[in-house]
């Protein structure tokens, strides 16, 4: 499990942030030189430069909104410049892509950065904050139209089909929340009006009671924290049929990355829809509340536990291979080995989740969350994590992106894929960096949705 630094201070990391900063700028803009938007999205690096591999079309906005996280770090105009216009000129067909669930990543990591910084004051409004108002307002609609009912809530179904849902997909709530603050809402059949914050809350508790285990004896398999990549529904009546993995080794096992987006998903909502709820007076608030914190503190739980001692799991809670590496849990986390890949990038959500529950209990109950987020986040800022490579598209080394299709690359004479990196794992690694940064300046706390409350 991760060997929790209790001695570690925020403040101890202010020179990694530095030397953190300074590379990921260099990469974003060997990005911006070598690689062609003609490709397509960027997604994962081969042999250090970043390609793009056609499933579905989720990490453009992780390429733009990185360089407006990196304006905001290091106040440089020209990642602002980078980071606007592309924004505004190659983002607008993400706002009405009806065909996918990744709306949370694509636009809010764009639009909905580039409001957050004309609110803060950051950026020159212009156009830029109706348009970004609009693009939001638009995207959460169309996010939230992608819905499966069920006898008791429901959910936004992923690109598989009305019978899917996707653990990961609980950070596209944070599109509908969005949304709703800005006073949009779902107009439906008739004219019906469909609140979006309604169905954001629906989708976390579904996937609250269904990817999430608590340890009950769901099935032989129910260990408290772990979760489903995918779960199964009968769309016919509504009735749950079982879990299913997409991109882990098993539906029995919990692949990494999908555990880590549970992670951040709950902790970052809980930072406002409890807010929201009792806004309006819901009677139902406490409950909602206590249900996703219930999820919330099982899946860090299990990252904690489950991962080596450095803060960076293997891809899969269950490689099939992890037994020959034998106390894995006990040490380090080894990229370089010849059996099972770790994943960075799983290490890089996990870390920003963490640091948002441990502040959101607060410094007693939530010491031992933000302890961890601090120890994940001091591994992922050095070396063998951190590419100083200066030719390397990558800013953190040894993510995964597909294990079980093999679409990883693996260096000539290894038997496993390491060295290389990812659009969500190099955006993440800065947004956790970014909310890191402001609170050892005490500056305002970074959330998706300041300014709009």
């Amino acid at each position: 499990m991760i060997r929790i630094d209790d001695n570690l201070k925020p403040t101890d990391l202010v020179a990694d942030l530095r030397r953190f900063w300074q590379v990921s700028g260099e990469k974003i803009l060997l990005i911006e030189r070598e690689y062609d938007p003609k490709e397509g999205a960027p997604v994962f690096t081969a042999a250090g430069k970043y390609r793009n591999r056609g499933w579905t079309d989720w990490t453009q906005g992780f390429q733009y909104g990185s360089a407006l996280l990196q304006f905001d770090a290091v106040g440089e105009a020209l990642f602002l410049t980078i980071g606007r216009e592309n924004t505004l000129t190659h983002m607008t067909p993400h706002l009405t892509h009806f065909g996918v669930h990744d709306h949370g990543f694509n636009v809010v990591s764009t639009y909905g950065n580039l409001l957050r910084l004309v609110l803060e004051g950051k950026a020159l409004p212009e156009e830029t904050e109706l348009c970004c108002r609009t693009a939001l307002k638009v995207s959460a609609a169309v996010q939230a139209h992608r819905w499966t009912s069920l006898p008791e809530g429901g959910y936004i179904y992923s690109f598989n089909g009305p019978h899917s849902l996707f653990v990961d997909t609980i950070r596209s709530c944070r599109s509908l929340v969005i949304g709703e603050l800005l006073g949009q809402a779902l107009h439906g059949e008739g004219g019906r009006r469909i609140s979006l914050l309604d169905r954001a809350v629906q989708h976390m508790l579904t996937t609250a009671s269904f990817s999430v285990y608590y340890g009950e004896g769901r099935d032989i398999y129910d260990v408290r924290g772990r979760t489903a990549h995918e779960s199964i529904f009968n769309i016919n009546d509504g009735s749950y049929r079982c879990p299913n993995s997409q991109q882990g080794y098993s539906p029995f096992s919990t692949w990494m990355r999908g555990l880590s987006w549970a992670m951040l998903g709950f902790a970052e909502e809980l930072e406002i829809v409890p807010i929201l709820l009792r806004r309006r007076n819901d009677p139902d608030a406490a409950d909602i509340e206590a249900r996703l914190l219930r999820a919330a503190r099982a899946v860090c739980d299990f990252y904690i536990e489950n991962t080596p001692t450095d803060g960076v799991p293997y891809w899969d809670s269950a490689a099939p291979n992890l037994h020959r590496l034998k106390d894995y849990l006990d040490r380090p986390a080894d990229p370089f080995n010849d059996w099972e890949p770790v994943d960075s990038s799983a290490a890089a959500v996990a870390a920003q989740a963490l640091l948002r529950l441990g502040r959101f209990f607060g410094p007693n109950e939530g010491r031992r969350y933000f302890q961890a987020g601090l120890t994940v986040m001091k591994t992922l800022l050095n070396e063998p994590y951190l590419c100083v490579d200066p030719m390397h598209h990558g800013l953190v080394l040894h993510a995964v992106y597909h294990r079980p299709n093999g679409w990883d690359y693996v260096p000539p004479g290894a038997r496993i894929p390491y060295g290389e990196s990812c659009m969500w794992g190099d955006y993440h690694v800065r947004e956790a960096a970014l909310l890191l940064q402001r609170l050892i300046n005490d500056e305002p706390y970074y959330a998706f949705w300041k300014g709009l409350l």
